[in-house]
């Protein structure tokens, strides 16, 4: 009989000293199981705004402005119109997706709801509670970013066999946009708008000059430099390559992964700093 038993066989909780160890090892994942279990609450609007939007722009410019479009023109890798923007909107689904739960959600943890707190009175760290918060949301990017790649299937608009894989690209451009966001939201003491601003003068503006409907180089120079700072467009482009082996320099596409990666990691290491000065560690 295990310490976790009682003498007629029905569980019992663990002693303080053993649950203490276990958060102490496990709580990213029991506090990424706690938002994971909000989520669901929503899993409707969830669906709705993450993969029923995206199929919708996905339907209207691939198929209906496609018809418009000379498909052999070459500005699109000699491909159809459907097939050149249809990376472009995956990842534009999961860099907005991020931008959403990486700022209200935070907010809520330290102010609204001080949903983080709670948890940190208990052996869970400043940088559990981070890590769980992003673990979830990541899962949540890999599963519309595969449901939608699955509506992209259907459309006939990934011709490779590595079509695939720009699941894991929207995922990582998705954490590329969403965690040096997430830093600046754990940063915020007082809600002034600001993630309204985000929202229209940096997230949509990125949507609209990354190289999401036509090449980045058909752009204007003066707003071709919004495009080499995206992470929205070093994953299209990325996505690209692997959807339909788009032509760039072999190097250029390492550089999008490098970008991608180090956008990532800086987010991740400004929030966890983050989160230990407003938790007081």
């Amino acid at each position: 009989m295990t310490e976790d038993t009682l003498a007629g066989g029905a569980a019992r909780a663990h002693s303080p000293a053993v649950a203490a160890a276990k958060a102490r090892r496990w709580g990213a994942f029991y506090y990424a199981e706690q938002v994971l279990r909000v989520m669901k609450g929503y899993t409707w609007s969830i669906l709705m705004y993450s993969v029923g939007q995206p199929v919708a722009y996905l339907f209207a410019m691939g198929v209906g402005l496609a018809t418009l479009v000379d498909t052999g023109n070459t500005a699109f890798g000699g491909v159809s119109y459907l097939v050149f923007i249809a990376p472009a909107l995956l990842v534009s689904a999961a860099v907005m997706t991020a931008a959403n739960e990486f700022t209200f959600p935070v907010m809520a943890g330290f102010k609204w709801r001080r949903t983080y707190f709670g948890p940190h009175a208990s052996p869970l760290t400043p940088g559990q509670i981070a890590a769980g918060h992003i673990m979830a949301v990541t899962l949540r990017l890999v599963l519309q970013s595969a449901l939608y790649f699955a509506a992209v299937a259907l459309f006939g608009a990934s011709p490779s066999g590595w079509g695939w894989a720009g699941i894991l690209v929207a995922t990582l451009a998705g954490l590329a946009f969403g965690l040096p966001l997430m830093a600046y939201s754990a940063s915020i003491t007082e809600d002034k708008g600001q993630f309204a601003l985000v929202m229209r003068f940096i997230v949509m503006p990125l949507f609209l000059f990354s190289g999401t409907f036509f090449p980045l180089d058909n752009l204007p120079p003066a707003v071709r430099w919004v495009g080499w700072v995206s992470p929205i467009w070093h994953g299209t482009e990325l996505g690209r390559v692997l959807s339909f082996g788009y032509g760039e320099p072999p190097l250029l596409t390492v550089l999008h992964v490098a970008v991608l990666a180090a956008m990532a990691v800086i987010g991740w290491v400004l929030t966890r700093r983050r989160f230990a000065l407003r938790m007081g560690q």
